[in-house]
């Protein structure tokens, strides 16, 4: 019998998820509202936790921005557990753990307003230790008299302090665990980032095969450290003399992940769907040779649904374009994706470029 998903969140994540819990003919329903995005695929729709958890056999989230202590009160299968949550949702808690097993993260040290930057090459980087995406949550300190200021700024939330990495690509890796121990690794990509948000992601990175191995080797690592079982998101830098650093883990699907959807055997939410239902894991080989993501990223304050622009981004040969439904555009803010998949990376970053033509009034 085929087990019942529930998902936390109603966001584009879910969204994407509950089309390919259709595909897989899994029953989802969405903690979210009629007026979520997800309400147009979901089978189903609730308004509480303990409703979802009575219709459901396992429960998943789409963030990890979730109350624990609430969720701990309720009686459900959570994939990943709580256990694993509780360890990776704070910022500090994952560098410590990481170090612990001598997996290489830069320097850090938890945040107090009576902090000393002395000891510290400027710039660094202040980080909330929850609840932090897109570039929020996150700010740089030049100067040490600027740092109680900037922890100000992030509402005197608790934070950590991160050193900056002069780093020559940005990579990302997804991974998924199942309940047997049993671990998939997704190709290694390289994310580009626009003030602090993802802009592009390239898949396959172009980096040396044994770099490759390095980082598909840290995510076994740590997941099977956690004994997590679900779809996690790796970030790292790769420094100039070939070492990587973990930057950040997102114990979900995630925004580096979207290419999959069109690049590989098995999305990383049909994976995710998989795992939650104690189905086999699917091949995270590419079934194309390059596939790269556009975010199509807000770049003013507006209430619109960019439709002359999507009609323009469809007519770009080998694109599969996602709009999220959002009419309330800022700056930074993801309102859609664009998968351009082709035989080589030249031609695939020169269709991204065209795609990012017809979005941006002006170059990024």
């Amino acid at each position: 019998m085929v087990k019942s998903v529930g998902v936390i969140g109603g966001g584009q994540l879910a969204w994407m998820m509950a089309i390919a819990a259709q595909e897989l003919k899994i029953p989802l329903t969405a903690l979210a509202t009629p007026k979520d995005l997800v309400a147009a695929t979901a089978t189903h729709m609730v308004g509480t936790i303990g409703q979802l958890a009575q219709c459901c056999d396992v429960i998943t989230f789409e963030n990890e921005f979730v109350d624990l202590a609430v969720l701990e009160a309720v009686q459900a299968d959570f994939v990943p557990g709580l256990g694993t949550l509780m360890r990776l949702v704070d910022k500090l808690y994952q560098r410590h753990e990481l170090t612990e097993i001598l997996i290489p993260v830069p320097q850090f040290a938890a945040y107090a307003p009576s902090f000393d930057l002395t000891p510290w090459s400027l710039p660094v980087v202040l980080k909330a230790r929850r609840h932090g995406y897109d570039g929020k949550g996150t700010a740089i300190v030049d100067q040490g008299d600027c740092l109680q200021a900037a922890w100000q700024s992030l509402g005197s939330v608790p934070c950590l302090v991160e050193s900056w990495v002069d780093y020559e690509k940005e990579l990302a890796v997804m991974v998924a665990r199942n309940a047997l121990g049993e671990v998939c690794v997704f190709p290694v990509v390289e994310t580009e980032q626009v003030q602090q948000v993802c802009h592009r992601v390239i898949a396959p990175a172009r980096i040396a095969p044994e770099l490759t191995d390095k980082v598909q080797a840290i995510a076994r690592q740590m997941v099977d450290y956690w004994d997590a079982v679900g779809v996690f998101g790796i970030e790292f830098f790769l420094l100039p003399n070939g070492r990587v650093l973990v930057n950040e883990i997102a114990p979900r699907t995630h925004n580096s992940g979207h290419y999959t959807i069109e690049g590989c055997h098995t999305s990383q939410f049909a994976q995710l769907l998989r795992v939650a239902t104690g189905m086999p894991l699917g091949s995270s080989a590419m079934k194309v040779p390059v596939a790269v993501m556009v975010n199509l990223l807000g770049y003013e304050t507006a209430t619109s649904d960019y439709a002359e622009q999507r009609r323009a981004i469809a007519q770009v040969p080998q694109t599969h374009i996602y709009w999220y439904g959002k009419r309330q555009a800022s700056r930074g803010r993801k309102l859609g994706h664009v998968t351009i998949t082709a035989p080589t990376h030249d031609e695939a970053l020169s269709l991204a470029q065209r795609v990012e033509k017809l979005w941006y009034p002006e170059p990024c």
